[in-house]
């Protein structure tokens, strides 16, 4: 299994297609369609599905295009379904950057459970890493962990914005990421792969005094 990153938008998130020999996960197309399609024909797989980690703007929108496109489903979490079609909920109404349009998504057709999935022949665990927002989820593959906006290189995700906890991140953060193995590489919503070996003993959030 292999994973491709694609920054997307104007704030450069992470989009990440996840692919076997056959088939192939989108996870948080956050814009640029256009661009995540023509590197999927790039690879020859088969989307199956596209997952999010979270609903804010900046990981939703190019979801309604792939899905056209490929006719395939979106999961997301309970918690953030209704953000989907929300645009002060998902951020892309409040006016903060003027190039962005108010982000409608369709609803969602499944809601995560926290277990275990398998689509296009990938396995993965859903395990919710809320802190950042209220229904950030991290998705836990064999060989990599994609964290969203929870856990970053050297940083945490935000907490300032609706539904964030900083103590609940740091929690999360803790207990469902900290406890992979060390060298487990880790895929954030943006800026560079790092490892979880590399967050526990580096990241200034958690070797505070």
């Amino acid at each position: 299994m292999e994973i491709l990153r694609l920054k997307t938008g104007l704030i450069e998130e992470n989009c990440y297609l996840i692919y076997n020999k056959d088939n192939l996960l989108i996870v948080d197309p956050g814009a640029e369609s256009e661009k995540i399609i023509q590197q999927i024909q790039q690879l020859q797989r088969k989307p199956a599905a596209i997952l999010l980690t979270h609903t804010h703007w900046d990981h939703i929108g190019a979801v309604d295009a792939l899905r056209e496109q490929y006719q395939i489903p979106l999961y997301v979490s309970p918690l953030e379904s209704d953000w989907l079609q929300d645009p002060v909920k998902n951020l892309s109404g409040l006016g903060r950057h003027d190039d962005i349009p108010d982000i409608i998504v369709k609803p969602a057709d499944h809601l995560f459970e926290l277990k275990d999935y398998t689509l296009g022949d990938m396995t993965f665990t859903v395990v919710a890493t809320p802190g950042h927002s209220i229904g950030s989820v991290s998705f836990i593959f064999d060989d990599f962990v994609v964290s969203g906006d929870a856990l970053f290189r050297g940083s945490i995700g935000r907490t300032d914005l609706p539904t964030g906890n900083s103590e609940q991140l740091l929690d999360s953060i803790r207990t469902q990421l900290f406890t992979l193995p060390q060298q487990m590489p880790v895929y954030p919503g943006h800026g560079d792969a790092t490892t979880i070996e590399r967050e526990k003993n580096t990241n200034p959030f958690f070797t505070k005094n």
